[in-house]
């Protein structure tokens, strides 16, 4: 009975019926497997609902709870609107990855134990790979292998914590975790990577723009709000001791992952990598808020997440359509498609006014919960880093995305509006951004881990939100019109992966053709040698040479006597 199946089956399994249908009614059963997921997952009561007895174990394979049952809701919302955005896709490979890629996730957040935890961590990495090879050109198969191989890294990090916590004696249960040795270090290190740390992060802003134009919709959903899930749920106020004081290392690397990628989200050219810098600036703010480890930051860092999958998949789905339409991404290449997808730029802007916090809007009712849950947490300079990340969020992904994409100078590009698939899809995602932003009580905050009484529509918070806004659109139009703005170039940043994927191939070169030319003077030597020693051989031993020559009689008899006396002497000795 559908009763008894995990929640991840029905998007898994179903995935294996895709190549078989045709048309209609593949589109049909896209759309509906994960609104009937959705069902299913509402009905399932709380608690442990599926074990296995494996070896001395046993794994709880089904646990819900309210954090892992937010997740799965959103991961079935998220699940919907990417199917129903991509619909007129007809590469079987691609729908089948994403429908795995979404049960995976949907499986990974489900997990009551480590090893089911790394089941569906493995599949997650193995699943989104092909939507980044599904572009099907040189560059993008590149990054997806380069992806694969951070992706599954993560993955053996994972499994070799987990094995040696159990070889310790630790519990295979998926709970809470003190960062005090080598075996939750590795873990540590393995949801680190996922959720994409500072010097951590290049695999996201290398590979998620060069996936298909409804992949990077997808990708933005689930890996790295997995790594999201698994820190609230590992590590949620964790403390590690540095000189004999106490640290919470998670909110002073929420702090740097939501300032660091404002910068290099300013000068970047490629919008979809702008969003991808922005996406590592907003989980910034959940890493800090479950760094912080109060109920009010967690509840912020999880509603945050929820709301960051669906402006975020408005953003990605806007400049999908923008690329499905133009075959562009690049900001000096666009502009002035507000002419030809005007309803696209105005869900743009939804997207945007979210991101930046607006009031109304779905980021204003979460973002502020991390923030006041850091000034009651006396981290001072941590709120002072997450208030410049929010202004900065807004130049960038606030503005700067919709006004290259559809505004600033007309690029002469004129193309029909959005299928209306896309456009219903956006709509969907605007709607719930406003939803959630306005009636906050009505939904999203009941979801949440915690009981919940924050009021984010003070007046304080209100007005010095506002003045944030202004304040940095002011910014953005002084430097615009003074001339200081970063212009949109064809360029490529330098980000820290330049010193991995530059000097260490050029330093490999190197020393291979170092290790190349000892070799060939060995050889060469060697080469010399036995070509001495065989023409040595060839003097003595050849048909002229000494040992061949003709002995006689009496020399061969005198030599036996010589050689007979040495082994008397010896052996009598």
């Amino acid at each position: 009975m559908i009763g008894d199946l995990p929640p991840a089956a029905i998007l898994v399994c179903g995935a294996l019926l895709v190549p078989l249908l045709r048309g209609r009614v593949r589109q049909g059963f896209l759309l509906l497997l994960p609104l009937l997921g959705l069902l299913h997952l509402w009905y399932l009561p709380d608690g442990i609902t599926w074990k296995i007895d494996c070896f001395n174990w046993q794994l709880e394979c089904v646990r819900l709870d309210p954090l892992s049952r937010l997740f799965s809701y959103l991961f079935h919302i998220a699940a919907f609107l990417g199917l129903l955005f991509t619909l007129q896709v007809r590469e079987v490979t691609q729908q089948a990855a994403a429908l795995v890629y979404a049960g995976s996730a949907v499986g990974a957040v489900c997990a009551g134990d480590l090893l089911t935890l790394f089941v569906f961590w493995e599949l997650l990495a193995v699943s989104s790979a092909f939507l980044i090879w599904s572009r099907r050109s040189e560059r993008s198969a590149r990054c997806g292998l380069r992806y694969l191989l951070v992706q599954v890294g993560s993955g053996v990090l994972l499994l070799s914590g987990i094995a040696v916590h159990v070889g310790q004696g630790g519990a295979v249960t998926f709970d809470k975790m003190s960062l005090d040795g080598l075996a939750t270090g590795l873990i540590f290190v393995a949801f680190g990577i996922k959720c994409a740390f500072p010097l951590l992060h290049n695999w996201l802003v290398d590979a998620y723009p060069e996936a298909t134009f409804g992949g990077t919709v997808f990708l933005s959903a689930f890996t790295t709000k997995v790594a999201v899930y698994a820190l609230a749920r590992g590590f949620p106020g964790v403390e590690i001791e540095i000189m004999g004081t106490s640290v919470k290392l998670l909110v002073y690397i929420g702090a740097a992952m939501a300032a660091f990628p404002i910068f290099y989200a300013v000068i970047e050219n490629d919008l979809r990598r702008v969003l991808a810098y922005s996406m590592i600036n907003q989980i910034g703010f959940m890493v800090c808020g479950i760094g912080i480890g109060t109920e009010l930051a967690v509840n912020g860092a999880v509603s945050h997440a929820f709301n960051d999958v669906l402006f975020k998949g408005l953003l990605f789905m806007s400049l999908g359509a923008v690329l499905y339409r133009t075959g562009k991404m690049n900001g000096s290449e666009l502009g002035g498609l507000y002419k030809s997808m005007p309803v696209t730029a105005g869900l743009c802007m939804v997207g945007a006014a979210s991101i930046s916090a607006f009031p109304l809007f779905s980021g204003f009712v979460s973002k502020s919960m991390v923030m006041e849950a850091a000034l009651e947490g006396d981290h001072l300079v941590v709120w002072l880093i997450l208030l410049f990340a929010s202004a900065g969020v807004f130049h960038h992904a606030g503005i700067k995305i919709p006004y290259f994409a559809f505004f600033a100078h007309d690029s002469g590009i004129r193309c029909r509006e959005a299928p209306r698939n896309m456009l219903l899809a956006m709509s969907i995602a605007a709607a719930m951004c406003i939803f959630n932003g306005c009636f906050p009580d009505a939904w999203l905050y009941p979801l949440l881990p915690f009981e919940n009484d924050y009021d984010p529509y003070t007046s304080a918070h209100v007005i010095s939100q506002l003045q944030i806004l202004f304040f940095s659109a002011l910014a953005f139009a002084w430097l615009k019109l003074s001339g200081l703005y970063p212009p949109e170039l064809r360029s490529v940043n330098l980000d820290t992966d330049w010193f991995y994927r530059r000097p260490l191939p050029a330093l490999a070169v190197w020393c291979t053709r170092g290790v190349g030319r000892c070799r060939d003077s060995v050889s060469g030597q060697m080469r010399g040698f036995l070509s001495r020693l065989a023409d040595e051989s060839r003097r003595i031993y050849g048909p002229a040479g000494h040992v061949a020559r003709t002995w006689s009689t009496g020399e061969m008899v005198a030599w036996v006597a010589v050689f007979l006396g040495v082994a008397l002497v010896l052996y009598y000795l």
